[in-house]
């Protein structure tokens, strides 16, 4: 790394960018390279950057995608510390997975902000390698169940998966019947295979299972 680092700042939040960006900019030893709300913005100032602080929380993509990037195009050249306001274990560990040197929430004082950056720049590792290994373990343990759980999601048919997009919106299965052409019997039905190809025991299991999977999203209104 050079003698002033050089800092990319991915935020999409542009007041937290300014203002962490100024302090930087008044620092001796490092200054900014480049201010982004997004991966395509942060694209043209990769190759000039020492230490990248990404945040988890992007509006319009998945923070851990970027790290992600980041790391296979630069391979080690750039240092990632993650940006949060998640305080959730898991997170930090999928990020170290992903290429991320360290994590910090976003409610540190800049003077811990300006540690890191200077502990990354001098070579020194941020975490320790029982406490990588402890993390890589969680991200991979996650990995499975998330693989698991696609394998599951994967065996419903286009007409489960619409009963359960219905049950997500609160219907109940007089309602189901009459939204998608079908008998109330049909319903039940489908509401059986539904539960035994996820593994679940009731019809909130099975639309938390599909909400915390990206299958469907949840309407206001109870779930019957």
């Amino acid at each position: 790394m050079s003698t002033m680092t050089r800092v990319l700042l991915i935020d999409d939040h542009r007041s937290f960018r300014d203002a962490v960006g100024y302090l930087i900019d008044g620092q001796s030893d490092m200054r900014v390279a480049g201010s982004a709300g997004s991966l395509a913005e942060a694209l043209p100032f990769l190759d000039e950057t020492d230490v990248a602080l990404v945040d988890l929380g992007l509006d319009h993509e998945n923070g851990l995608d970027v790290v992600k990037e980041i790391s296979t195009r630069r391979r080690g050249q750039t240092s990632i510390v993650v940006l949060t306001a998640s305080r959730r274990q898991i997170d930090f560990a999928l990020a170290v997975a992903n290429g991320a040197a360290g994590m910090l929430h976003k409610s540190v004082n800049i003077d811990d902000i300006l540690a890191t950056i200077r502990r990354l720049a001098s070579g020194e590792a941020i975490l320790s390698p029982a406490e990588m290994v402890e993390l890589l373990r969680l991200a991979g343990q996650q990995r499975t169940r998330d693989w698991e759980a696609q394998g599951r999601i994967s065996q419903l048919t286009k007409r489960e998966l619409a009963v359960l997009e219905a049950l997500s919106q609160g219907l109940s299965d007089k309602s189901i019947a009459d939204q998608l052409n079908i008998s109330h019997e049909t319903v039940r039905s489908h509401m059986v295979n539904i539960l035994g190809k996820l593994g679940v025991d009731s019809r909130l299991q099975a639309v938390l299972f599909a909400v915390r999977n990206g299958v469907v999203s949840v309407e206001p209104g109870p779930v019957k």
